[in-house]
Protein backbone atom coordinates (compact mmCIF):
# COMPACT_ATOMS: atom_id res chain seq x y z
CA UNK A 1 0.00 0.00 0.00
CA UNK A 2 1.37 3.49 -0.83
CA UNK A 3 2.46 5.63 2.07
CA UNK A 4 -0.31 8.21 1.50
CA UNK A 5 -3.04 5.58 1.50
CA UNK A 6 -1.55 3.99 4.61
CA UNK A 7 -1.61 7.33 6.46
CA UNK A 8 -5.25 7.96 5.42
CA UNK A 9 -6.23 4.49 6.64
CA UNK A 10 -4.37 5.08 9.92
CA UNK A 11 -6.10 8.44 10.51
CA UNK A 12 -9.48 6.90 9.63
CA UNK A 13 -8.88 4.15 12.18
CA UNK A 14 -8.01 6.71 14.87
CA UNK A 15 -11.12 8.78 14.08
CA UNK A 16 -13.37 5.72 14.28
CA UNK A 17 -11.80 4.76 17.64
CA UNK A 18 -12.35 8.27 19.05
CA UNK A 19 -15.96 8.28 17.88
CA UNK A 20 -16.58 4.88 19.45
CA UNK A 21 -15.05 5.90 22.80
CA UNK A 22 -17.01 9.16 22.79
CA UNK A 23 -20.25 7.30 22.12
CA UNK A 24 -19.53 4.79 24.88
CA UNK A 25 -18.77 7.60 27.39
CA UNK A 26 -22.00 9.42 26.53
CA UNK A 27 -23.95 6.21 27.01
CA UNK A 28 -22.27 5.27 30.29
CA UNK A 29 -22.29 8.71 31.92
CA UNK A 30 -26.09 9.01 32.33
CA UNK A 31 -26.21 5.44 33.62
CA UNK A 32 -23.55 6.20 36.25
CA UNK A 33 -25.29 9.44 37.21
CA UNK A 34 -28.57 7.60 37.60
CA UNK A 35 -26.88 5.00 39.76
CA UNK A 36 -25.46 7.71 42.05
CA UNK A 37 -28.90 9.27 42.37
CA UNK A 38 -30.43 5.90 43.19
CA UNK A 39 -27.76 5.27 45.82
CA UNK A 40 -28.36 8.69 47.37
CA UNK A 41 -32.10 8.06 47.40
CA UNK A 42 -31.54 4.68 49.03
CA UNK A 43 -29.38 6.21 51.75
CA UNK A 44 -31.95 8.95 52.41
CA UNK A 45 -34.74 6.37 52.47
CA UNK A 46 -32.77 4.24 54.98
CA UNK A 47 -32.45 7.22 57.30
CA UNK A 48 -36.23 7.50 57.47
CA UNK A 49 -36.84 3.80 58.17
CA UNK A 50 -37.02 2.33 61.68
CA UNK A 51 -34.22 0.00 62.69
CA UNK A 52 -36.71 -1.95 64.83
CA UNK A 53 -40.48 -2.42 64.87
CA UNK A 54 -42.19 -4.26 67.69
CA UNK A 55 -45.92 -4.87 68.08
CA UNK A 56 -47.88 -5.81 71.19
CA UNK A 57 -45.32 -4.25 73.53
CA UNK A 58 -45.32 -4.66 77.31
CA UNK A 59 -41.88 -3.87 78.66
CA UNK A 60 -40.12 -2.65 81.80
CA UNK A 61 -37.55 0.11 81.20
CA UNK A 62 -34.64 0.68 83.59
CA UNK A 63 -32.35 3.63 84.16
CA UNK A 64 -28.90 3.05 85.72
CA UNK A 65 -29.97 -0.49 86.60
CA UNK A 66 -33.19 0.60 88.34
CA UNK A 67 -36.62 -0.07 86.85
CA UNK A 68 -38.26 3.31 86.27
CA UNK A 69 -41.35 2.69 84.19
CA UNK A 70 -43.44 0.19 82.27
CA UNK A 71 -44.52 0.69 78.66
CA UNK A 72 -47.58 -0.85 77.04
CA UNK A 73 -48.09 -0.03 73.36
CA UNK A 74 -49.60 -1.48 70.21
CA UNK A 75 -46.52 -0.55 68.18
CA UNK A 76 -42.98 0.59 69.06
CA UNK A 77 -40.66 1.99 66.38
CA UNK A 78 -36.98 2.85 66.91
CA UNK A 79 -35.25 5.30 64.54
CA UNK A 80 -31.47 5.28 65.04
CA UNK A 81 -30.30 7.22 61.93
CA UNK A 82 -32.23 10.43 62.55
CA UNK A 83 -30.90 13.50 64.34
CA UNK A 84 -31.72 13.08 67.14
CA UNK A 85 -32.55 9.35 67.25
CA UNK A 86 -35.93 8.60 68.82
CA UNK A 87 -38.60 6.05 69.67
CA UNK A 88 -42.10 6.43 68.23
CA UNK A 89 -45.40 5.20 69.66
CA UNK A 90 -47.81 6.46 67.01
CA UNK A 91 -50.65 4.08 67.87
CA UNK A 92 -50.90 5.10 71.51
CA UNK A 93 -48.95 4.40 74.67
CA UNK A 94 -49.58 3.67 78.34
CA UNK A 95 -46.82 4.37 80.89
CA UNK A 96 -46.41 3.61 84.57
CA UNK A 97 -43.71 5.54 86.41
CA UNK A 98 -42.07 3.88 89.44
CA UNK A 99 -40.06 5.20 92.36
CA UNK A 100 -36.97 3.41 93.71
CA UNK A 101 -39.20 1.05 95.75
CA UNK A 102 -41.04 0.08 92.52
CA UNK A 103 -44.21 1.82 93.72
CA UNK A 104 -46.12 3.47 90.82
CA UNK A 105 -45.96 7.25 91.15
CA UNK A 106 -48.03 8.13 88.10
CA UNK A 107 -49.81 6.62 85.12
CA UNK A 108 -49.77 8.27 81.69
CA UNK A 109 -51.83 7.69 78.54
CA UNK A 110 -51.43 9.42 75.17
CA UNK A 111 -52.63 8.94 71.60
CA UNK A 112 -49.07 9.45 70.32
CA UNK A 113 -45.68 9.60 72.01
CA UNK A 114 -42.05 10.21 71.03
CA UNK A 115 -39.02 9.54 73.21
CA UNK A 116 -35.71 11.26 72.36
CA UNK A 117 -33.15 8.99 74.00
CA UNK A 118 -30.07 11.32 74.11
CA UNK A 119 -32.16 14.08 75.71
CA UNK A 120 -34.17 11.71 77.96
CA UNK A 121 -37.22 13.64 76.78
CA UNK A 122 -40.77 12.38 76.27
CA UNK A 123 -43.16 14.23 73.95
CA UNK A 124 -46.77 13.15 74.52
CA UNK A 125 -49.50 14.23 72.09
CA UNK A 126 -53.27 13.97 71.72
CA UNK A 127 -55.59 13.21 74.65
CA UNK A 128 -52.79 13.08 77.20
CA UNK A 129 -54.17 11.80 80.52
CA UNK A 130 -52.12 11.48 83.71
CA UNK A 131 -53.06 10.36 87.20
CA UNK A 132 -50.82 10.73 90.27
CA UNK A 133 -50.73 8.82 93.56
CA UNK A 134 -53.22 11.23 95.14
CA UNK A 135 -55.77 10.44 92.46
CA UNK A 136 -55.48 13.84 90.78
CA UNK A 137 -56.11 13.74 87.04
CA UNK A 138 -54.35 15.88 84.43
CA UNK A 139 -55.61 16.30 80.87
CA UNK A 140 -54.00 18.20 77.99
CA UNK A 141 -53.20 17.80 74.28
CA UNK A 142 -49.41 18.22 74.50
CA UNK A 143 -47.03 17.43 77.35
CA UNK A 144 -43.24 17.13 77.74
CA UNK A 145 -41.51 15.05 80.37
CA UNK A 146 -37.79 15.73 80.81
CA UNK A 147 -36.20 12.93 82.79
CA UNK A 148 -32.88 14.77 83.10
CA UNK A 149 -34.41 17.77 84.84
CA UNK A 150 -37.24 15.66 86.35
CA UNK A 151 -39.77 18.21 85.09
CA UNK A 152 -43.15 17.83 83.37
CA UNK A 153 -44.45 20.84 81.44
CA UNK A 154 -46.80 22.11 78.74
CA UNK A 155 -47.75 25.40 77.11
CA UNK A 156 -51.16 24.09 76.09
CA UNK A 157 -54.46 24.19 77.95
CA UNK A 158 -54.46 22.01 81.06
CA UNK A 159 -57.33 20.56 83.09
CA UNK A 160 -56.63 19.27 86.60
CA UNK A 161 -59.29 17.34 88.47
CA UNK A 162 -58.81 17.21 92.24
CA UNK A 163 -61.05 15.61 94.87
CA UNK A 164 -62.98 18.83 95.55
CA UNK A 165 -62.44 21.00 92.46
CA UNK A 166 -61.47 21.22 88.81
CA UNK A 167 -58.86 23.74 87.69
CA UNK A 168 -58.32 24.83 84.10
CA UNK A 169 -55.53 27.01 82.76
CA UNK A 170 -52.98 27.74 80.07
CA UNK A 171 -49.45 26.42 80.58
CA UNK A 172 -48.29 24.06 83.29
CA UNK A 173 -45.11 22.93 85.07
CA UNK A 174 -44.57 20.21 87.65
CA UNK A 175 -42.12 17.81 89.22
CA UNK A 176 -42.25 14.38 87.59
CA UNK A 177 -44.24 12.92 90.49
CA UNK A 178 -46.96 15.53 89.73
CA UNK A 179 -47.21 16.46 93.40
CA UNK A 180 -45.82 20.01 93.16
CA UNK A 181 -47.17 21.90 90.17
CA UNK A 182 -47.96 25.39 88.91
CA UNK A 183 -50.47 26.59 86.33
CA UNK A 184 -49.08 29.59 84.47
CA UNK A 185 -52.42 31.23 83.70
CA UNK A 186 -55.46 29.99 85.62
CA UNK A 187 -58.69 30.28 83.64
CA UNK A 188 -61.20 28.79 86.05
CA UNK A 189 -61.74 26.92 89.32
CA UNK A 190 -64.88 24.84 89.65
CA UNK A 191 -65.68 23.35 93.06
CA UNK A 192 -67.26 19.93 93.22
CA UNK A 193 -69.90 19.56 95.91
CA UNK A 194 -69.88 16.19 97.62
CA UNK A 195 -73.32 14.63 97.64
CA UNK A 196 -74.59 13.62 101.08
CA UNK A 197 -75.70 10.01 101.63
CA UNK A 198 -79.32 11.16 102.17
CA UNK A 199 -79.32 13.10 98.88
CA UNK A 200 -77.82 10.15 97.05
CA UNK A 201 -80.47 7.80 98.48
CA UNK A 202 -83.23 10.24 97.51
CA UNK A 203 -81.90 10.46 93.95
CA UNK A 204 -81.76 6.67 93.73
CA UNK A 205 -85.38 6.36 94.98
CA UNK A 206 -86.44 8.94 92.39
CA UNK A 207 -84.83 6.89 89.61
CA UNK A 208 -86.62 3.74 90.80
CA UNK A 209 -89.97 5.55 90.89
CA UNK A 210 -89.49 6.93 87.40
CA UNK A 211 -88.67 3.47 86.05
CA UNK A 212 -92.00 2.00 87.36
Amino acid sequence: MPIGQHRRAFHLCINITVVLWTTVMFLLFPACSGQDKNMAAAITSRDSLPVMRTVGVESLISDSGVIRYKIIAEEWLIFDKTDPPYWAFEKGVYLEQFNEELVPEATIKADTAYYYDPKKLWELRGNVHIENLKGEKFDTELLFWNQKTEKVYSEKKIRIEQSDKIITGQGFESNQQLTDYTIHSTEGIFYVEEESPAAAASAQDSLRTDSL
